[in-house]
């Protein structure tokens, strides 16, 4: 259900150029460089969060270079900052690294604060096209159903894994906000929805 009752559409993916041998060269690419990571407080290997979003994008109407952008969204901020963006363009293009580029929130190492990182994203969303709008939101969907998941479990104690901790709510009501705004379409509404479920689950309204 989404917050205001309705039910949450089943969006079929629109689009309809075919998968290339570009995005499973892009799948092999996203391995090598997120191998040793894992998600938060977890053991699950981080590439399942990447094909997650590569199959949302495309679920919620994205296109080939969109996929593999949600398959690499994380490469710069994780893994060598803009001179892996510069890998990302020379292997798949600028397009594909435009959209990586808008779904990186930091550039520096140590990264700012994070409250200041993440009210200057959600600021950024405003000006951000349409295109990376859809892979950002698959991004956000896909980290926000496995927080619900993690909370039936754990609890309250699941937020401290998380830098922001419990402020992870104000964050993903302020995107779904803006995704919703920008008109990111059915993709903004199940995330809508997903985010009011976080709230429940942490007893917050």
């Amino acid at each position: 259900m989404r917050r205001d009752g309705a039910p949450v559409p089943y969006h079929r993916g629109m689009a309809t150029e075919r998968i290339t041998p570009r995005f499973l060269l892009a799948l092999q690419t996203a391995q090598a460089l997120h191998a040793a990571q894992r998600r938060k407080g977890t053991d699950i290997p981080y590439l399942t969060h990447l094909m997650n979003v590569a199959s949302l994008v495309l679920q919620f109407g994205g296109d080939e270079d969109q996929a593999i952008a949600g398959l690499l969204h994380d490469a710069a901020e994780d893994q060598g900052g803009r001179p892996t963006l510069e890998k990302v363009r020379l292997a798949f293009g600028d397009r594909v690294a435009a959209i990586v580029d808008g779904c990186t929130d930091a550039w520096t190492e140590p990264k700012p604060p994070w409250r200041a990182r993440k009210e200057a994203y959600v600021a950024s969303l405003a000006k951000k096209p349409a295109e990376v709008l859809l892979v950002s939101a698959a991004d956000k969907l896909d980290n926000a159903r496995a927080i619900n998941a993690d909370l039936r479990v754990h609890g309250d104690a699941l937020w401290d894994r998380f830098s922001g901790g419990k402020q992870s709510l104000w964050y993903y009501d302020a995107l779904a906000r803006v995704y919703l705004e920008r008109g990111v379409g059915p993709l903004a509404t199940v995330l809508d929805a997903a985010v009011a479920e976080m709230h429940a689950l942490a007893g917050e309204k």
